[in-house]
This record gives structure tokens, sequence and C-alpha cells, in this order.
């Protein structure tokens, strides 16, 4: 297999990012944290922010549907940073073991206003040779159209890179791209599947 590129997904890969982190210090019991991030602050209600929505506009839209809510919807934004526990460390070895021998790139679906707190806080993001942000293409995964971004703004073939993430979906869009895609469970998985693909 001739590679010349490995792509990872940040979040859950190797950034710990979870809401959890901040509303479990806010909430009494987790039952009803759950009944938040499952009807309020949702994953489909973040994931346009992911796509390019401002903080703001989505945040007016739940105060006005769950006003009792306000000011823990607002925490989503003005705190968000207490959602980020740290590195995932065995991936974070892994990706600079990679660096040594192949090109790195990120395709993360981030908010591009909370992207640069992240980019702040891990020095490791300065070692990529290019990330593509959903936030700023205004395109999420597993659209096809953003990895193409990807293709097209670095020059890769997809049939020449390893692609990395922890979201079946994203895995599966990329196979159908042509990627060589590793789906993340964890650091050890992860470090045992490129050793058997001979990428490290």
């Amino acid at each position: 297999m001739l590679i010349d590129a490995v792509v990872f997904d940040f979040g859950g890969v190797l950034i710990d990012w979870n809401p959890r982190y901040l509303y479990r210090t806010i909430f009494n019991n987790d039952e009803r944290m759950e009944w938040f991030l499952d009807n309020v602050c949702n994953t489909e209600w973040n994931l346009k922010q992911d796509r390019g929505r401002p903080f703001a506009e989505g945040i007016t839209i739940l105060k006005d549907k769950f006003p009792d809510y306000s000011i823990l919807i607002e925490f989503f934004y003005s705190r968000w940073e207490q959602m980020l526990k740290g590195e995932i460390t065995g991936t974070v070895e892994i990706l600079y073991l990679l660096k040594e021998k192949y090109k790195i790139f990120g395709l993360t679906n981030w908010s591009a206003e909370t992207f640069p707190i992240a980019q702040k806080r891990f020095s490791f993001l300065q070692m990529f040779d290019g990330i593509v942000v959903s936030g700023k293409e205004k395109l999420v995964k597993p659209d096809k159209k953003l990895f193409s971004i990807l293709l097209e703004r670095y020059t890769l073939k997809p049939e020449r890179c390893i692609f990395i993430d922890d979201s079946l979906i994203n895995i599966e869009a990329a196979e159908e791209i042509g990627f060589n895609a590793v789906q993340f469970l964890s650091a050890y998985d992860l470090k045992e599947k490129l050793t058997s693909l001979h990428v490290i």
C-alpha cells in the first residue's frame, strides 16, 4: 500500500470533547442532564453550528423554544471550553509517529467559532499540514463534498490516504470515495490496525 498522507478526525479521536463535562457540573442528576442534551442542546442542533450557523442564531432559536433553560443554553457557547477534557493521549502519540513518515491533515466537523479555542489549547494541532473545518466550509461529514474540498485543496488522492474517524457513517463515506478508512475505537486498536496495514 502506497500512502502519502493520513487524515484525522479530531473530536473523539484526538480530542476528548463532550458537553457532559460541562453540564454534569450544573445539573444535580444525570437524568435531567441527559434530557436536556437529548431535547434542548442536542446533537442535531449542535451539528448546525458545525455546518456554519452562528452560535448566536442557534442559541436564540433554542431560547425562544425553551425559555426556562435560557441560561443553560447560553452556557453551550459561553462555557464551551469546559466541554474539552483534553487530548486523547494514546492517539496523539500515534500522530507523532505518523508525522515522521507522512503528511497529516485534519477533516473535522467543528464550529468555525469554537475551533480557534481548540487550536490555542492543543499544540499538536500546529503539526498538521492542512485542516478542513466544516463550519468554515458550510458542509459536514459525511457529505462527500467536504471530503472533495480536502482532496482538491491539498492535491491528495484518496487511495493514497489513510482516513481515521470514530463515526461509522463517515468511514463508509470515505471508503466510497476511495480512502483507506480506519474506524477509531481506541488508541490501542488504532495502533494495531495501522501496524497490520504496515503504516507504522
